[in-house]
């Protein structure tokens, strides 16, 4: 578990980590070929700067040249989420598509189904807490 010092708010993490290591090995593998070589070069890439972060209040990529790149998206943020399994399932690819159109894409996430079940039950649970209404929104008058 760990904390904002700012606010006091509790994250319970679930993943913290790079990229799979059997798809580096994979793409090495292919990689001796020339028309492997493009996708060696661009899993090692993944493998050194890389990073995911999965907790229960976000998810958090950090990613791009020496991992300059860095994005954070709240559970409420996520539209829809797609996953497509890799490496016989060892390994996935995730895209998250965010309600103003974005999209993060998460490429050779390990335990994928295990994140894919986490973040769907948080994008529930942060749905349930904005559709319930409250207030004088609940009844207002017809007159």
């Amino acid at each position: 578990m760990t904390a904002s010092p700012s606010l006091g708010l509790k994250e319970d993490l679930f993943y913290e980590g790079g990229p799979a290591r059997g798809d580096l090995i994979v793409n090495l593998i292919f990689g001796a070929t020339l028309i492997g070589l493009p996708f060696a070069i661009g899993a090692i890439v993944r493998a050194f700067w890389l990073r995911f972060k999965i907790t229960s209040r976000r998810v958090s990529v950090s990613g791009g040249w020496f991992g300059r790149d860095r994005s954070q998206i709240s559970y409420g943020q996520i539209k829809e989420l797609r996953a497509v399994a890799r490496g016989f399932g060892a390994w996935g690819d995730m895209c998250l598509l965010l309600k103003d159109g974005a999209r993060l894409e998460m490429r050779a996430l390990p335990r994928f189904r295990e994140a894919e079940a986490f973040i769907k039950d948080r994008m529930a649970e942060a749905a349930a807490k904005t559709t319930t209404p409250a207030g004088f929104a609940v009844a207002a008058p017809n007159g």
